[in-house]
């Protein structure tokens, strides 16, 4: 610029360079048009200057460029402030070109950046698209048709032939192919022993989703007892982790079949048994401290939380396998408190190790030089779930290490035979041989439905869930009441005991219809269940997927009815295809199939009015005889005579009835 400036000057006549005799004419024309040249040559250079650098604001630069351009930007504005300086003295008299080069340096001013301020790029703000972790984006397919995908258990690489001998005596000659492929996924994690993972790296952690019946449980039972099977000292290597006290017997029951005969100590802790009993078949004290009683403890959390807290010598330092089954429900239903106390008495530093702390089991961080100096056990993660959730915040409280995801494929055969993946991006999937059927109906007809499928469909082996236990007493009491079907219920108003009644009988067939709550909804194994009704609709497709999985399991047919209000109707379809299911089926009943049966169905209801009555009064005499008895022990104790006790009773709200049923019982 100051280059241009100084031609301008040389090309100007020498009369001009006076400001007084700047060649003004009449009317100031020919000043105004050598002023506007002047102007527009004074503010060609600005614009060039403004323009170059609005051009480099908007180009991505290194540091050197930017350095490289603030410096040229300093340079450009002294030899600027130079000339306008020299321009004021000579040009002292020009009142429009003194007018012009403060409104021109105030507009680069105004532009041009702060010297001291580096410009890093102007971007437009692109919205940030959501993506999953490699481990969840591209998983290892499991195929989900068990019966075209079975593979021979002696095909499975790496299983103990002792292994392969149990398995053949329960019957079992093929896995499915879940089970194919954790199995061998699972001893790779321990191919140096459970002292070392591979290479001696830390084993990767592993989470399974594979439709309900496809044998999940197997898949970790097979490999845990063969890396077991070659311990030495007997200390808590596995710990299995369920949410029921029912799932936590079944999977107890899978182990204690194949560590039959090895040596290993299975443990079930459920709060089943007393705390003390519990405690005498984890740990034992002996002169030189306690010892461990099981290799394998199957434990419910809240009962598992107390023993870590309560129960001393119950060390699980020395544990190697975590499994966390029905991993979503887990940690949906706040169970993450218990998950952090496991963690942390696996890493927890034993008392009275004195000089043994350079062996003594870390949490694992960074791998550095000095953390491979000390190898230790490693605790591998396997999670299993028919439903496990893809969301990585939630899976990311669970503290995964490098996870491997094994998941199902939705699939099905051409013509020719071949196999052609649908929709992967499918979140659940369901039993291969199910089908599923919803009844649109009123809330008056749908025990009338559940009683025209038992007597006139003929329907044997039934499942019946409904929402809540009151729900399912009072349709037990009235399909009781109705007469012409074996019913029981199973809910958590029974006994263990009673439960576990229930259910064995049922396995037997000699109950037609089971009424439940959802707990037997998730991961129980009920054998030879024909059909599964859903009474009441489920509010959330967890619950759907693990409901309708009680049938159809291991490769058999199976029927799912569900009796939805007609005003739930829609939500309830597009809970199912938000899913990914689309091959539910409308089986509409006829009112007049329902006639037949109402003359008995309102002697029915009768029956349940009168019965509820008995039993709301049973419960009140029940609390007065309770409250009754500790009155009277109250009386006893004090010595108080009253001459007339009938009183006394009356002025503590007692009616005289309780106190006859008190005397009696």
């Amino acid at each position: 610029r100051a280059r241009q400036l100084k031609k301008l000057r040389e090309a100007q006549p020498q009369g001009s360079h006076d400001p007084e005799s700047a060649g003004l004419s009449p009317g100031g024309e020919p000043g105004e048009r050598k002023g506007k040249r002047k102007r527009e040559s004074e503010e060609q250079p600005s614009a060039q200057r403004q323009k170059k650098l609005k051009t480099l604001k908007h180009q991505p630069r290194s540091s050197s460029e930017e350095r490289a351009a603030t410096e040229e930007a300093k340079k450009n504005e002294k030899i600027e402030g130079d000339e306008t300086e020299k321009k004021e003295n000579t040009e002292k008299g020009n009142q429009s070109t003194k007018e012009e080069l403060p409104l021109a340096a105030s507009g680069e001013e105004a532009n041009c950046p702060p010297s001291n301020v580096m410009i890093l790029g102007d971007f437009d703000a692109k919205p940030v698209q959501p993506f999953l972790p490699q481990w969840l984006a591209q998983p290892k397919r499991v195929q989900k048709r068990i019966k075209d995908n079975l593979c021979p258990i002696t095909d499975v690489p790496g299983i103990h032939p002792r292994l392969l001998k149990k398995l053949q005596i329960n019957g079992i000659e093929s896995f499915f192919p879940v089970q194919a492929e954790v199995i061998p996924a699972i001893l790779q994690s321990a191919c140096n022993g459970y002292l070392m993972g591979p290479g001696g790296y830390r084993p990767k952690d592993i989470c399974v989703s594979a439709p309900t019946g496809s044998g999940k449980t197997l898949a970790f039972v097979i490999p845990i007892v063969q890396v077991l099977l070659d311990r030495v000292v007997c200390h808590v290597r596995a710990l299995v982790v369920l949410p029921t006290k029912e799932l936590a017997q079944q999977v107890s029951k899978v182990f204690n079949v194949y560590t039959d005969g090895t040596g290993l100590k299975v443990a079930l802790i459920t709060g089943q048994k007393s705390f003390a009993k519990e405690q005498e078949m984890l740990v034992q004290k002996k002169v030189t401290g306690y010892c461990s009683l099981a290799d394998i403890v199957v434990a419910t959390p809240g009962r598992l939380t107390d023993h870590i807290n309560q129960t001393p010598g119950f060390s699980l330092t020395q544990l190697r396998f975590l499994i966390i089954d029905e991993a979503d429900r887990m940690i949906d239903d706040m169970h993450q408190n218990c998950l952090n106390q496991i963690v942390k008495a696996a890493f927890q530093v034993e008392s009275g190790s004195g000089s043994n702390m350079l062996f003594q089991r870390t949490k694992p961080g960074p791998l550095t030089a000095a953390s491979c100096c000390s190898p230790q056990i490693p605790l591998q993660k396997l999670l299993f779930s028919a439903t496990l959730t893809q969301d990585p915040e939630k899976l990311q409280q669970l503290d995964l290490f490098q996870p491997r995801l094994f998941t199902s494929v939705y699939s099905e055969k051409n013509r020719d035979g071949t196999e052609t993946e649908q929709d992967t991006n499918n979140k659940y999937t369901l039993p291969e041989g199910l089908s599923q059927c919803y009844v649109p109906c009123d809330l008056n007809s749908k025990p009338l439905l559940l009683l025209y499928f038992m007597l006139k469909m003929k329907f044997t082996r039934v499942l019946c869930f409904t929402n809540s236990r009151e729900a399912s007493h009072r349709l037990f009491l009235l399909v009781q009441a109705f007469g012409g079907v074996t019913v029981a219920e199973f809910s958590s108003r029974l006994a263990p005991n009673e439960r576990q009644r229930t259910m064995k009988e049922f396995d037997q067939g000699k109950i037609q219809l089971l009424i439940s709550t959802d707990a037997t909804a998730r991961g129980i194994d009920v054998k030879g269940v024909n059909y599964v009704i859903n009474y009441d609709a489920p509010q959330f497709i967890r619950t759907y997927i693990h409901r309708v999985g009680r049938t159809a399991r291991a490769g058999k047919t199976g029927v799912a009815f569900s009796l939805v209000l007609r005003i739930q109707e829609r939500r309830f379809l597009r809970m199912l295809r938000d899913a990914g299911i689309r091959d539910i089926k409308k089986h509409p009943v006829k009112g007049n199939s329902l006639k037949p049966l109402l003359q008995q169905y309102e002697g029915a209801l009768c029956k349940l009015e009168k019965t509820v009555k008995v039993i709301k009064m049973g419960k009140k005499i029940k609390k007065q005889t309770i409250n009754l008895h500790s009155l009277l022990q109250f009386m006893l104790s004090t010595r108080i005579s009253v001459q007339d006790p009938f009183l006394c009773l009356r002025q503590h709200h007692f009616s005289v009835r309780a106190v006859f049923v008190g005397a009696s019982l």
